[in-house]
């Protein structure tokens, strides 16, 4: 469980660690030991199947899910966890309302950070004449009514002015990441095609939005280092890709149109607006891809489950049938 200096992607749910973005995580494989490999599965809530498999060298948990005592520093200086230990913090328990020191808080919650900040800082320096202190009482003082009249001094609204700029430079800030954010999510076209559930049922065939999400989180990580299918046939490797024309998310969902919803390519070529021969690539390119990455998957039952459901008049008239495949 070293951890490793390959391209590597957290495979926990709602997670979207990996070592490109954050370097200073450590992602580990799954143990070797069956007891303690089942004991994370149960603990990232994922269950192994045609959706998720672990692989050794392409499956990982990020050392972000565990606790500073399950992991220990080699003396080469690599992170590795402890014989015996179990993921424990995420998104769901109570660890995940905090989302640890390098999780990026939303919009919301940052600019509310700063507002309630600025405010904070403003009341505290600027003090109301007339309050009652306890040391005032004490030393036999008066109490004298509020000074409506008062005037902070030119100082101190000079101050309030420049934060109340900053605040509004932040604010400006922040809105335009938000407007970014929201024209990237427009381009995509499979958003644009795909809203409901009945959307993704049409053109992909899939049952729904989450179960297209839980396929697309699982062949990410292998799909990010397509080549196109022109390229793979060269054996000059040296020349660089052509450039991808579409958000590879976009090429998955083109695919499916083609042999999910039957659309033709010329069809494809004007919804997408790219050219034909780039829509030719694409569906070769990920129609080898999917076969042998599907083409893996154990799809066939064994010869015991085959004789276990096999129904009565056929071990009757053909009892020898599941040996004869």
């Amino acid at each position: 469980m070293a951890q490793s200096s390959c391209r590597c992607y957290c495979s926990v749910p709602c997670c979207s660690n990996n070592k490109q973005k954050f370097p200073y995580l450590s992602f580990h494989d799954f143990p070797v030991d069956t007891d303690t490999r089942a004991r994370w599965i149960r603990a990232i809530k994922r269950d192994e199947g045609p959706s998720f498999q672990i692989l050794r060298g392409s499956t990982y948990v990020c050392s972000q899910h565990f606790v500073p005592e399950d992991t220990c520093t080699s003396a080469s200086g690599r992170t590795r966890i402890k014989k015996g230990a179990v993921p424990s913090r995420f998104s769901w328990n109570d660890w995940g309302k905090g989302r640890g020191s390098h999780a990026r808080q939303s919009v919301y919650q940052r600019s509310r950070k700063h507002f309630r900040a600025a405010v904070l800082d403003e009341s505290q320096e600027m003090p109301v004449p007339g309050d009652i202190t306890e040391e005032a009482l004490s030393a036999g003082g008066v109490a004298k009514d509020h000074d409506y009249a008062y005037h902070p001094s030119p100082g101190k609204l000079d101050s309030a002015a420049r934060r109340i700029q900053e605040l509004e430079l932040q604010v400006l800030s922040l809105e335009l990441e938000i407007q970014q954010l929201t024209v990237k999510q427009l381009k995509l076209l499979i958003f644009k095609f795909c809203v409901t559930d009945e959307d993704f049922r049409y053109y992909t065939r899939f049952s729904s939005k989450e179960v297209f999400t839980v396929f697309w989180e699982s062949v990410y990580p292998s799909a990010s280092r397509l080549l196109y299918w022109s390229k793979a046939q060269r054996t000059d490797h040296e020349t660089p890709s052509p450039q991808r024309k579409l958000q590879l998310i976009d090429e998955l969902f083109m695919f499916l149109c083609r042999v999910a919803a039957g659309l033709q390519e010329k069809t494809l070529s004007s919804i997408f607006e790219v050219s034909l021969s780039t829509v030719s690539r694409i569906i070769l390119t990920w129609t080898s891809y999917l076969y042998q990455v599907l083409g893996s998957l154990p799809l066939w039952m064994t010869r015991e489950q085959v004789q276990a459901t096999m129904p009565d008049k056929f071990k009757l008239y053909c009892p020898q049938a599941p040996s004869q495949i």
